[in-house]
């Protein structure tokens, strides 16, 4: 079970927008990504919980931040409901997307085990929604993910297998690179690995 602390920048100007510490582990019913994310000030800022299927389909989401909360699911799409800091008005949303994403490195390990990708197939495109911080407001986007590589590297632990993505945007032609390791990301925009204690886990 990989537990680390990730550090989060802003994408723009590279500010320091926090650190998240997770843990996670594949089970029989497919991924679980749990995370505490903190404030530049050390203050608790929310937390992520994330399930998924053994194909990446979210089977349950439950995220907070700002006292926002969301729960959603893959459900005719995508189905979610948004709380807001009072607790007394809760909106309900639909859309006829893939995922979920966000500012957590789990939606992308997410993203990454939905697609299934082999090196050097064609780029595959999809649509998430996206909750933006720091009030978790829905956002619909659509991207286009490619598997450029898998590379082994070398580690004390033996070979770790490390797969890079090119992810373009598709309303702003924005492409940039991700790299996983697993269910563990390596790097990628305004996400930084500070710290791991134990190897990724090998998905089947």
């Amino acid at each position: 079970m990989p537990r680390g602390r990730y550090s989060l920048h802003d994408l723009h100007d590279h500010t320091p927008l926090g650190e998240e510490h997770f843990h996670c582990a594949p089970g029989p019913s497919g991924w679980r990504y749990v995370s505490q994310t903190t404030a530049p000030s050390g203050d608790h800022a929310g937390s992520v919980d994330l399930a998924i299927d053994e194909l990446g389909r979210p089977i349950r989401l439950e995220l907070h931040a700002a006292s926002w909360q969301i729960r959603g699911a893959a459900i005719d799409g995508v189905t979610w409901v948004r709380t807001d800091p009072t607790g007394g008005d809760a909106t309900e949303g639909n859309a006829p997307a893939h995922a979920f994403t966000g500012t957590s490195p789990s939606f992308l390990v997410a993203t990454a085990r939905l697609l299934g990708l082999t090196p050097g197939s064609p780029a595959t495109r999809l649509r998430l929604v996206a909750f933006t911080d720091p009030v978790l407001a829905p956002r619909t986007v659509d991207q286009s993910w490619a598997l450029l590589k898998s590379e082994a590297h070398a580690t004390d632990n033996g070979p770790l297998m490390v797969d890079e993505y090119q992810v373009s945007a598709l309303d702003t032609g924005e492409q940039y690179a991700v790299h996983i390791a697993g269910d563990v990301v390596l790097a990628a925009p305004g996400i930084e690995l500070e710290h791991l204690e134990t190897p990724p886990s090998v998905f089947s």
